[in-house]
């Protein structure tokens, strides 16, 4: 199943995107976040079909949703976590492929990739962010300072969005150090024309 994570504008409260999480129903052991099975599912190599599937009823989802708002109202945006298996030449067809099924624009989809995903092949998974941005697309990196973050690569990439990890945020009040990170990570996204955003 897939629960949305709504994404709020802190400046006015508004709810204007949301995250399409997957998880699972288990019989016996009930609902199970990705850290249970996602790991499996990609050893196995059904993360590919569990992403596919992810992406389209969360473009479905959302482009219902759109068509609902009042006038005026900005469209919902839904981000969506790529795994590095569904990142072959194929992908960007098949994103493709979803928007025009859904009805949801490309403005209103974002990926979102990890650090790890990045470093791992860093030449060939920047074609295709820079394919997937030429449809208008937006692209997030997930979980910002966690992995084994190169600097060097941000520019490089057409970046809309970094996501500041929860280990960052949880527990802010009073924490100076932990602080003064939040506040660099928000002036280096913004300094290479990416919007800061906290977990």
């Amino acid at each position: 199943m897939i629960e949305y994570q709504p994404e709020l504008d802190l400046r006015t409260g508004a709810i204007i995107g949301m995250e399409a999480l997957v998880r699972w129903r288990h019989p016996t052991k009930g609902l199970l976040g990705p850290g249970k099975f996602i790991p499996l599912a990609e050893e196995s190599g059904e993360i590919t079909q569990i992403g596919r599937w992810v992406l389209s009823e969360a473009c479905e989802r959302t482009a219902e949703l759109n068509r609902t708002l009042p006038p005026g109202q900005c469209p919902l945006i839904v981000s969506v976590n790529v795994s590095s298996a569904q990142l072959t030449p194929a992908f960007v067809g098949q994103v493709r492929a979803v928007l025009d099924r859904s009805g949801l624009a490309p403005a209103q989809l974002r990926l979102e990739i990890t650090e790890s995903i990045l470093l791992a092949d860093f030449d060939r998974v920047r074609d295709l962010l820079q394919e997937l941005k030429r449809l208008g697309i937006l692209i997030a990196i997930d979980d910002f300072g966690t992995g084994f973050s190169s600097l060097s690569y941000l520019h490089q990439l057409p970046i809309d969005v970094v996501k500041i990890d929860q280990s960052f945020v949880r527990g802010l009040d009073g924490d100076d150090r932990r602080l003064a990170i939040v506040k660099g990570i928000c002036i280096l996204s913004r300094a290479i024309g990416a919007e800061p955003t906290a977990e």
